[in-house]
C-alpha cells in the first residue's frame, strides 16, 4: 500500500512538472512565433533524482522535483529554464567544446544565453535576479567587446575570472548541466539539425521580432556560431616549398620489375629504388608574435603551442629547418631561432614574451630582409604574423606570403593590406 502512495506521488510529481513545462512551452510560443520550428525541435525527458537538469545538445532532461522546487520559489523558472535550454541549441554551444576550457566555456555560454534573454526581456521569463545580472552583464560587455559566448570565453582566456565572479556567474546564469556536451558523434548530428532551424530563425526573425535589442541580440550570437570555421593546420601547409629530401620515392617504384629481377638474375634488380623525392615540407620560415599590449599571456602560448603541434609532424619538416620566432611591438623585441625540435621544445618551456608597447609591423619586415639579405633566410617561403591587426603595416608588397592572424573576427578592425592574407582563428579551435 506504501508502495502504491509512492508510485502515485511521484506520478503526480511527474504530471504536474510535464504541465509547467506545457504552459511554459506555449507562453514562449505565443511571444516568439520565430522559435516555433526551434522548440519543436527541443525534446524534454523526466528523469527523476538527478537534483538537476541536463542538456546534451538535443534534449533537456529535467528532474521533476527539482523543477517544482524552483517554480514554486519562482514560477518564471520553468519558462527562464526552456528558454535559456533552447538558446544553447540555437547557438550550438554544444558543438566543439573538446578542446577547450570546460569551465570558461561553459560559464560563458551560459552568461551569454542569460544576456539574450535580457534583451528579449519578456515577462513570463523574469526572475528577482535579473537587475543584478544586468549591472553584472554591462561591465562584462565592456571588458570582453560584447556578450556572445565566443567573446566572453576570449576575455576569460585573457583575464581570468576569480573564484568568487566564478561563483557569481554560476549563481545568476546557471539553468542546465552541460556534461554530456563531450559526445562529439551524437552533437554533430544535432548540430546539423539546429543550424537548419538556425537559418529559419534568422529568416524569421525581422518579420516577428517586436524588439530590435531582442532581434539584433540573437542575430549577433547567431552570427557568432554560424561564421565559417578555419583549418589553420590546412592553411599552415600552404606555406610548404617544394624540396628534396632523402628518402624511397615509393610512388615511382615498380616492385614487379625489381622481384623479377632478383628471381630470374640472382641479386640483380632491374630497377632500382628512386633515391630523392620531391616533398612539401617548410625549411625557411618566420613566426612574428603581436606582443603589444591586447596580445599576451596564454592566447599567444596557445598560438605557438598550436603552430608547434603543427610543425611537430615530420611531413611538415626537411631534416633540418629554419624557423625564427620573433616578437614586435614597435620595434623587434626578441628573434628566438629554431633549427630542431628540441629548441622548439626548449623555446616552449623558458621563452618569455617581451614588448607590450604599440604596434608597429614595419620592423619585423625590415629584419627579416636583412636576415635575407644576409643568406639566414634564403628560401623563405612565409611569414605568419599573430596579431590583433591594429598597428602601422608596411605598404611595400613582400616578395614572400604573408599571413595576418587574427584570434578573433572584429567588424572594426582595420583591413590588412591587399597583398596579404587575413586569416580568423577561433579561441575556441576555441582553444583553438
Amino acid at each position: 500500500m506504501e508502495t502504491e502512495n509512492i508510485s502515485d506521488r511521484q506520478q503526480k510529481i511527474e504530471s504536474l512538472a510535464e504541465e509547467i513545462l506545457r504552459l511554459a512551452h506555449d507562453g514562449l510560443l505565443i511571444n516568439m512565433r520565430f522559435l516555433d520550428v526551434a522548440l519543436s525541435k527541443l525534446k524534454l525527458t523526466c528523469r527523476q533524482q538527478t537534483g538537476a537538469h541536463l542538456f546534451d545538445g538535443a534534449t533537456l532532461y529535467y528532474d521533476p522535483v527539482h523543477l517544482l522546487r524552483q517554480y514554486k520559489a519562482a514560477p518564471n523558472y520553468a519558462a527562464r529554464l526552456y528558454l535559456h535550454t533552447l538558446l544553447h541549441g540555437i547557438f550550438f554551444h554544444s558543438s566543439g567544446t573538446d578542446k577547450m576550457n570546460r569551465l570558461y566555456w561553459d560559464m560563458a555560454s551560459d552568461i551569454a544565453v542569460e544576456s539574450t534573454i535580457l534583451d528579449i526581456n519578456l515577462h513570463l521569463t523574469g526572475l528577482q535576479t535579473d537587475d543584478t545580472l544586468k549591472n553584472r552583464l554591462e561591465i562584462l560587455k565592456k571588458q570582453a567587446g560584447g556578450l556572445t559566448a565566443e567573446k566572453i570565453y576570449r576575455h576569460f582566456r585573457v583575464e581570468e575570472p576569480s573564484e568568487k565572479a566564478v561563483e557569481e556567474w554560476h549563481k545568476l546564469c546557471h539553468f542546465d548541466e552541460h556534461i554530456y556536451w563531450d559526445r562529439r558523434e551524437e552533437l554533430e548530428l544535432s548540430r546539423e539539425e539546429w543550424r537548419k532551424v538556425s537559418e529559419r530563425i534568422k529568416a524569421d526573425l525581422k518579420s516577428f521580432s517586436r524588439d530590435k535589442n531582442s532581434a539584433e541580440s540573437i542575430e549577433e550570437n547567431l552570427r557568432e556560431a554560424t561564421r565559417e570555421h578555419y583549418d589553420y593546420a590546412g592553411f599552415l601547409k600552404k606555406f610548404m616549398v617544394m624540396g628534396e629530401s632523402i628518402q624511397v620515392n615509393d610512388d615511382e617504384f615498380d616492385y614487379i620489375y625489381y622481384t623479377y629481377g632478383l628471381d630470374t638474375y640472382g641479386n640483380m634488380p632491374l630497377v632500382e629504388p628512386l633515391e630523392y623525392k620531391d616533398s612539401n615540407k617548410i625549411r625557411d620560415f618566420v613566426i612574428a608574435i603581436d606582443t603589444s599590449a591586447s596580445c599576451r599571456g596564454e592566447i599567444v602560448q596557445d598560438f605557438l603551442r598550436k603552430t608547434y603541434n603543427i610543425m611537430q609532424d615530420a611531413e611538415s619538416f626537411f631534416t633540418k629547418i629554419n624557423v625564427h620566432i620573433i616578437q614586435c611591438d614597435s620595434e623587434v623585441q626578441q628573434d628566438v631561432k629554431i633549427t630542431e625540435r628540441e629548441e622548439f621544445d626548449r623555446f616552449m618551456e623558458q621563452g618569455k614574451l617581451t614588448g607590450f608597447g604599440s604596434t608597429d609591423f614595419r620592423p619585423v619586415f625590415s629584419y627579416v630582409e636583412k636576415l635575407r639579405e644576409a643568406g639566414e633566410l634564403a628560401r623563405l617561403k612565409g611569414m605568419i604574423y599573430f596579431t590583433d591587426g591594429y598597428g602601422i603595416y608596411p605598404e611595400q608588397m613582400p616578395d614572400y606570403d604573408v599571413a595576418f592572424v587574427f584570434l578573433h573576427d572584429d567588424d572594426n578592425a582595420p583591413q590588412v593590406p591587399p597583398w596579404a592574407i587575413r586569416l580568423v582563428l577561433e579561441a575556441c579551435e576555441k582553444d583553438f
